[in-house]
């Protein structure tokens, strides 16, 4: 698709640094879309596309601004794709479905679009993949690893605003059962595991 490659190339040029939401975890976020799209027979080309422009804007974690990124990822997808060969409704179908996959937004998109679009992003956030994300963003931010006194949250409420390893249990062990497809619910199964055996793991080693 033609119109893929050239979004591609146009998203390249204007990501941001940040090794959290980079151009590579562009790339695979729309490598895990493809796979979803495939086994759930959904429409390939508003998929990808979204998948290419959900985080083109995307505020750092420590902005006030950040739980509004993927709303003003919408807005600025709406003006690239009207430079590309969809239709008004292909367009709105694209930009709902960035809206609203944001983890922050707490939503369950309406969309098939919206819903692969949802779990291929979650899925970046597990795995061996999602640990270095993790540990990525809280070095940037200059947060210690864990609460010396109760590192997994066993009597206290996480917050990753201050330790790094409390975002696995304020929001990385929740994914799983939040994904909207079944294709997405079994790969986040088998991510999700990874995300355990660190944990159990790091336990023996503090």
């Amino acid at each position: 698709m033609k119109i893929i490659d050239s979004i591609q190339s146009e998203i390249k040029e204007i990501m941001d640094n940040d090794s959290a939401h980079d151009f590579e975890h562009v790339l695979r976020v729309y490598k895990n879309a493809q796979k979803i799209c495939k086994k759930e027979k959904a429409n390939e080309k508003l998929i990808l596309s979204a998948a290419l422009l959900h985080d083109i804007v995307s505020y750092r974690k420590s902005d006030k601004r950040s739980k509004l990124s993927s709303i003003e990822s919408a807005k600025k997808s709406k003006q690239i794709l009207k430079k590309y060969d969809f239709t008004s409704d292909e367009i709105t179908i694209i930009c709902d479905a960035i809206k609203d996959h944001s983890f922050s937004q707490n939503k369950t998109p309406s969309t098939i679009e919206g819903k692969i679009l949802q779990d291929a992003d979650r899925l970046d956030a597990l795995g061996a993949i999602g640990i270095a994300r993790v540990f990525a963003t809280g070095g940037s931010l200059k947060r210690p690893f864990y609460n010396i006194d109760d590192p997994f949250c066993k009597t206290r409420i996480p917050d990753d605003k201050i330790w790094t390893v409390d975002h696995f249990f304020q929001k990385l062990l929740k994914l799983e059962c939040m994904m909207n497809t079944k294709s997405g619910k079994i790969e986040a199964k088998k991510r999700t595991k990874v995300l355990k055996e660190f944990l159990n793991q790091l336990k023996q080693e503090i």
